[in-house]
């Protein structure tokens, strides 16, 4: 592994660093030479295991490891238990953040996984930690205001759906997170000294999971937390019950929108069993029954928009949304979705590079295409 004369500078300097600070003592050797490469790639890692003297002991167990992954929520969730306030749960939050993603980054910075298994693992890392913050401040939030139900008095749950680049299981080291929040049904809480409406209650819990997650600390930060592609946008509410949200996508649901629910996945769906009615019901918005044609002009509006903007700001070498670009990559994948996704079931999926497959198993592009 060689780096770039350009970055040779910055490694030397974080492995004299590292030598003063005594880690390459605690280190195998095959680590301390990986150490060299990696941090002329990666400030982060340098800064992160500098802050963290338990990480840099740790480092060597950690990168031994082969399944970190399987464990993320509950590893998570023992720590947050141990958390008396919210400054505490934050900064355990960004810690075990800033660990696991100096484990990912040092085994894609080393080859020791495919493109595939990194995207992957940041996905499942990030959803991990959605997951567990939710049940954290859930449960605070009880503690507060009460459980919400609703009518029939059973408890209700908040899903967060993952979007974009998150829900497909494809994340990068700098994505954002794309979410939207809802809800099963209205009602009230109970079990506290003053009811709240479950509309109200849910609202205040998702601010404390985006502040969880996106506030600058001492620390760092988790996530960016973007929630502009839920109903109305910025404008419109943070949080809307399942018959709210059915409501606008039937009536006001817009192209764009449509194409964005193509990776939409709830995140530790697993936990709820109102998972299968939420997906039931946005199923028909983004998958017609017949061959949908009429796809075509919606996505060529779209893409003439973003290479107007392209024009615009001169990004016509822009790898995102250049010609040849990732964006473009996308559209050519999700135009087969939105017009034969209703037929064909292999057509669903979230991922692009699975998408991208079964469209050649099907023979819709040809290997050179």
């Amino acid at each position: 592994m060689q780096l770039p004369s350009s970055l040779i500078s910055a490694a030397d300097a974080a492995v004299h660093n590292a030598e003063q600070a005594g880690y390459f003592q605690q280190w195998p050797s095959e680590i301390a030479d990986q150490f060299h490469f990696v941090s002329g790639l990666s400030s982060f890692i340098t800064e992160a295991i500098h802050r963290d003297e338990r990480l840099a002991q740790d480092l060597p167990i950690m990168l031994a490891e082969s399944s970190r992954h399987q464990t993320y929520r509950a590893r998570l969730a023992a720590l947050l238990a141990e958390c008396q306030d919210e400054m505490a749960g934050h900064r355990a939050l960004r810690q075990f953040r800033n660990r696991e993603m100096v484990y990912i980054a040092w085994k894609d910075f080393t080859y020791a996984w495919t493109l595939e298994a990194s995207l992957s693992h940041l996905s499942q890392l990030a959803e991990a930690m959605i997951v567990e913050t939710y049940q954290w401040q859930y449960q605070i939030c009880c503690r507060e205001w009460g459980t919400p139900t609703n009518a029939e008095g059973k408890a209700q749950p908040m899903l967060i759906i993952g979007m974009g680049k998150l829900g497909g299981g494809e994340l990068n080291f700098s994505s954002d997170i794309d979410l939207i929040f809802t809800y099963p049904e209205n009602g009230e809480t109970q079990g506290a000294r003053r009811s709240i409406a479950n509309a109200q209650f849910f609202t205040r819990l998702g601010q404390r999971i985006i502040k969880a997650l996106d506030q600058h600390t001492f620390d760092g930060f988790c996530y960016r937390v973007d929630m502009r592609l839920r109903p109305f946008g910025e404008s419109g509410p943070l949080v809307m019950s399942y018959a709210a949200l059915e409501d606008y996508y039937q009536e006001q649901g817009r192209d764009w929108e449509r194409y964005a629910m193509i990776k939409a996945r709830v995140m530790g769906s697993e936990m709820y069993p109102q998972y299968q009615a939420l997906r039931q019901m946005l199923r028909p918005f983004v998958f017609r029954r017949y061959i949908d044609f009429s796809a075509i002009q919606s996505l060529r509006r779209m893409k003439s928009m973003i290479s107007s903007e392209v024009r615009r700001r001169g990004l016509s070498n822009n790898i995102k949304l250049g010609a040849g670009g990732i964006r473009e990559i996308e559209f050519i994948a999700q135009v087969f979705q939105l017009i034969r996704g209703g037929r064909e079931p292999s057509l669903r999926g979230r991922g692009l590079l699975e998408t991208l497959s079964a469209i050649g198993e099907l023979g819709q592009l040809t290997q050179p295409e």
